[in-house]
C-alpha cells in the first residue's frame, strides 16, 4: 500500500511544470507555432494514441521500443501512446489532407517515452516540430534547416553548431559488401562507437574487397569542418555517393550565407535514425548541452503504408529544453487587484481591463489589496479606477 508521503512523488524521467515554467513555455510554443506559421506551415494536432499499426509504421525498432501500449477495451486492437509525432504527420499529409505538390505541417504537443532518450533527458518530452512534404529537391532541406535555426535564433539561442550528415553515404557503401543483417548492425555499431582500432579488426574478419575496406574505414574519419566533403572524393564516385556529396556542398553553401554565425561540422559516418533516414541529417547543438537540442532529416516514403508515398523532411525539438535555453521572458506576476464588490460597474471595469492584456486578481480574502502595487478603486464621480502605490 502507498505511504501518504509516497502520493505526491512522480515517476522518474517525468516532471511537471509550476506556474512560472509552464507559462513560459506556453510563450515559446506560441513564439514558435507563428514563427512556423509566416513561413508557410499549418498547425496539426494528432491524437494522443492511435492504433499500433499507423503509430508505429516506418520509423523501425526503436520507436517501437519507446512505446507504451495497450488493448483497446472497444475494438480489442492494441493502441499506443505516441513517442515521435512524425509518424502521424505523415499519416495526415498521406490519408487525412492527400493534396497534390508541397504540404508544410507543425506540431506541437506531449510524447511519452518508456525510457529516457539520453542522460537526464524527459520521458515525457513536449515535441515541437514542422515537416514539410511532396518534395525530394535538397532545396527543401535546405528550407527546412533554415526553419529549425531560426527558431533557435528567435529564442534567443546562439552558438549553435549544425552537424550534417547523409544516410546515402554510408547505404552506398555497404551496397557491395554483401553483409547481412547481423554484420550490418555490428558495422553500424562500430561506425557510430568510431573506434578505428575496433573498426578495422572488424573489416579484416569480413570478406570483404581490400578496396571496399579501406573506403568504409575511411567513414569513420570522415568527422570535422568543411575540408571533410573534399576527401569524401576517396570513398569512390557513384552516383548515389556523388549526389549525397553534391547535397551536403549545397546546404553548408546555403546555410553559411544565410547564418554566418553558425558553426558547421560533418559527419558522414553519422547515422542517426538510420532505420527511417533516407538522406540528409541534420542536428543543432549548443555549448554546456550534452545532446542535440534540434534534430531531424530527410525520410522520404514513409507515407507509402498510408497509402501515398511521398518525399518528406522535417525536423523536431523537446520545448522543455529549449525553454532552458532560451531568453523567453518571465511572466507578470504583478496583477491588478479588485475588491470582491457585487458591483456591475466594477465588473465592466475590470474586463475592459482584462481585454487590454492586464492581470486582474479578485480579492476574495480580503488580504490582497492590503499588499498590492494596483488595485482598483471607486473615485469621487463612481467611476472604477485604477490607484497605484
Amino acid at each position: 500500500m502507498t505511504k501518504t508521503s509516497e502520493r505526491w512523488q512522480l515517476p522518474d524521467g517525468i516532471e511537471e511544470l509550476l506556474p512560472a515554467d509552464a507559462g513560459r513555455l506556453e510563450h515559446v510554443r506560441r513564439q514558435l507555432l507563428d514563427l512556423f506559421a509566416t513561413w508557410g506551415y499549418q498547425f496539426v494536432m494528432p491524437p494522443l494514441l492511435e492504433f499500433t499499426e499507423s503509430l508505429l509504421i516506418g520509423l523501425g525498432e526503436d520507436l517501437d521500443l519507446q512505446t507504451f501500449k495497450m488493448i483497446d477495451q472497444a475494438s480489442g486492437r492494441m493502441m499506443g501512446i505516441r513517442a515521435d509525432i512524425t509518424p502521424q504527420t505523415a499519416r495526415i499529409d498521406a490519408h487525412s489532407l492527400a493534396v497534390e505538390g508541397p504540404q508544410r505541417l507543425s506540431y506541437a504537443g506531449s510524447v511519452l517515452h518508456a525510457k529516457p532518450s539520453g542522460l537526464k533527458a524527459s520521458r515525457a518530452p513536449i515535441k515541437v516540430g514542422a515537416e514539410l512534404y511532396g518534395v525530394a529537391d535538397v532545396q527543401a532541406d535546405v528550407e527546412i534547416v533554415s526553419l529549425m535555426l531560426e527558431s533557435l535564433v528567435c529564442l534567443g539561442i546562439d552558438d549553435i553548431t549544425l552537424d550534417l550528415g547523409h544516410v546515402g553515404i554510408y547505404t552506398a557503401l555497404i551496397a557491395g559488401a554483401g553483409l547481412n543483417d547481423e554484420q550490418q548492425q555490428q558495422l553500424f555499431g562500430l561506425l557510430q562507437t568510431k573506434s578505428q582500432s575496433e573498426l578495422l579488426e572488424w573489416l579484416d574478419q569480413q570478406e570483404i574487397h581490400a578496396g571496399l575496406r579501406a573506403q568504409i574505414a575511411l567513414l569513420a574519419e570522415l568527422n570535422g569542418d568543411e575540408t571533410v566533403l573534399d576527401r569524401a572524393v576517396q570513398l569512390g564516385s557513384t552516383d548515389q555517393l556523388d549526389a549525397a556529396i553534391a547535397d551536403l556542398k549545397h546546404m553548408a553553401a546555403q546555410i553559411r550565407s544565410r547564418y554566418p554565425n553558425v558553426s558547421l561540422y560533418f559527419d558522414l559516418s553519422e547515422l542517426r535514425g538510420f532505420n527511417y533516414h533516407t538522406g540528409l541529417v541534420f542536428a543543432a547543438f549548443v555549448p554546456g548541452v550534452g545532446r542535440a537540442v534540434a534534430n531531424g532529416g530527410r525520410y522520404d516514403q514513409i507515407g507509402a503504408a498510408f497509402g501515398r508515398a511521398r518525399p518528406a523532411t522535417g525536423f523536431n525539438a523537446d520545448l522543455k529544453c529549449l525553454l532552458q535555453l532560451g531568453a523567453s521572458p518571465k511572466q507578470q506576476v504583478n496583477a491588478i487587484i479588485a475588491p470582491a464588490e457585487d458591483d456591475v460597474d466594477l465588473w465592466h471595469a475590470v474586463n475592459a481591463l482584462r481585454a487590454d492584456g492586464e492581470i486582474v486578481r479578485t480579492d476574495l480574502d480580503g488580504s490582497a489589496i492590503a499588499n498590492a502595487d494596483k488595485w482598483l478603486e471607486k473615485a469621487s464621480n463612481g467611476h472604477w479606477t485604477v490607484a497605484e502605490r
